[in-house]
C-alpha cells in the first residue's frame, strides 16, 4: 500500500458507523496519600486527594473508534442506578448518544474502582453483576439493537465481550443474523465462556491466551505451526470469514481467504498493555467496514495496539500518530 492509499483509507475512517454491542463500565479512579496505618486493622489509610469516573469496556472501544474519525453507537446494558446516570452523562461529555443505552433494575451498572497512592495501585474494587440476561433484558436489548441497525445503518458491528452477562448466546446469535440480514459485517473481540456462540462472525479477534482456552489447547509462544493448526481448528467450528490473532510480543497473525500472514511486533518501549486490545479491534473493524485487505488491516492493528502500550493507563490511539507512523513504513 502506497502513501496516497494509507492516507486514502484513514480519510474514509470519518465516513463510518460503527455499532458498538458490549459490557459497558465506568472505571473510576480514587488518588489520594497513605501517611498512617489504620487503628482499626493492619491496613492503609487513603487521603484522598482526587476521584474521576472514565468510560470503560465497551465504551473504550467506541471512544477509540471516535478518535479514529468514525462514529460509534453504543448498545449495552446499564443499571437503573446512580452510576447508570454517571454512565450517560459521560458518554454525552464525550461526544456520545446514550440512545442506545437500555437501563435495567435487574443489575447494577458495572463500576471498576482503583485506588492509587503515589503512582501505586493499592486495590481494586468491583460493582458488578455477572449474572446473564433475564429474557426480559435480552428482549428489550435486541429490540434496540434492531432499532439502531435500522436508523443508524451501521457499516460494521463490533461485539466487545467482557463476560458480564450481556452478551449470551441468545443476543449473540439474534444480533449476529440481524447483522447478516442487513449485509453488515461483524467483529468480535471475545471472551472464553462465549467463545462458540460467534457462528458466523466476519472477524475473529482473540489473543492468544484466549485462543488456547477457547479450543482448549496448547499453543506455545512463538509455535508459528501450532498457532496455525489452532485457527483451522478455529474456522472449522466458527465459521469465520477472517481471523486475526494478537501475540503479544509476538505480533499479530492474520488468516483470510486461504492465506495467514504473520506481523512481528514493533520494537516499543511498552509502558502499559490496559486497553490494547480495544485499540486493535477498533482499527480492525473500522478497515473490515471498507474492505481493506487482510494483511494491511493486520498491520495498522497490531500498529495502533503497539503505539497505544507506549501509555500509561487505558487511551484511545490517536488518529493522526498513527497515520505518521504506518507512513514512516512506506517510505
Amino acid at each position: 500500500m502506497g502513501r496516497e492509499e494509507i492516507e486514502a483509507l484513514f480519510s474514509k475512517f470519518a465516513g463510518l458507523k460503527v455499532l458498538v454491542i458490549g459490557d459497558v463500565m465506568i472505571d473510576a479512579y480514587v488518588w489520594g496519600k497513605v501517611d498512617r496505618i489504620s487503628p482499626e486493622a493492619p491496613v492503609p489509610v487513603i487521603r484522598v486527594t482526587a476521584k474521576e469516573d472514565r468510560l470503560g469496556g465497551a465504551a473504550n472501544v467506541a471512544l477509540n473508534v471516535a478518535a479514529l474519525g468514525a462514529t460509534p453507537i453504543i448498545c449495552a446494558i446499564a443499571g437503573s442506578d446512580l452510576k447508570g446516570g454517571v454512565l450517560t452523562d459521560l458518554l454525552s461529555e464525550n461526544g456520545m448518544s446514550a440512545e442506545g443505552i437500555v437501563h435495567s433494575p435487574e443489575r447494577p451498572t458495572t463500576v471498576k474502582t482503583r485506588v492509587i497512592s503515589s503512582h501505586q495501585h493499592i486495590v481494586r474494587v468491583d460493582e458488578e453483576s455477572l449474572a446473564p440476561l433475564s429474557s426480559r433484558e435480552e428482549e428489550e436489548l435486541l429490540h434496540r439493537i434492531g432499532q439502531l441497525m435500522d436508523s443508524e445503518k451501521p457499516d460494521v458491528v463490533i461485539f466487545e465481550d467482557y463476560n458480564k452477562g450481556m452478551l449470551t448466546p441468545r443476543v449473540i446469535e439474534a444480533s449476529i443474523a440481524a447483522a447478516q440480514s442487513r449485509g453488515i459485517p461483524t467483529a468480535v473481540d471475545p471472551k472464553k465462556e462465549q467463545f462458540f456462540a460467534y457462528r458466523g462472525v466476519s472477524l475473529f479477534k482473540p489473543n492468544l491466551k484466549e485462543l488456547a482456552e477457547g479450543l482448549k489447547r496448547d499453543i506455545p509462544k512463538g509455535d508459528l505451526p501450532a498457532l496455525e493448526e489452532a485457527v483451522v481448528a478455529l474456522e472449522a467450528e466458527l465459521g469465520n470469514a477472517i481471523s486475526l490473532i494478537t501475540l503479544s510480543e509476538h505480533g499479530v497473525y492474520v488468516k483470510a481467504n486461504g492465506s495467514s500472514h504473520h506481523l512481528p511486533a514493533h520494537i516499543r518501549k511498552i509502558a502499559d498493555v490496559s486497553g490494547a486490545g480495544d485499540t486493535v479491534i477498533s482499527v480492525a473493524a473500522l478497515c473490515l467496514a471498507l474492505g481493506t485487505a487482510p494483511e494491511v488491516m493486520a498491520a495498522l492493528s497490531n500498529l495502533a495496539g503497539g503505539l497505544v502500550c507506549e501509555k500509561v493507563g487505558v487511551v484511545p490511539v490517536e488518529k493522526e500518530q498513527l497515520l505518521r507512523e504506518a507512513l514512516k513504513g512506506v517510505g
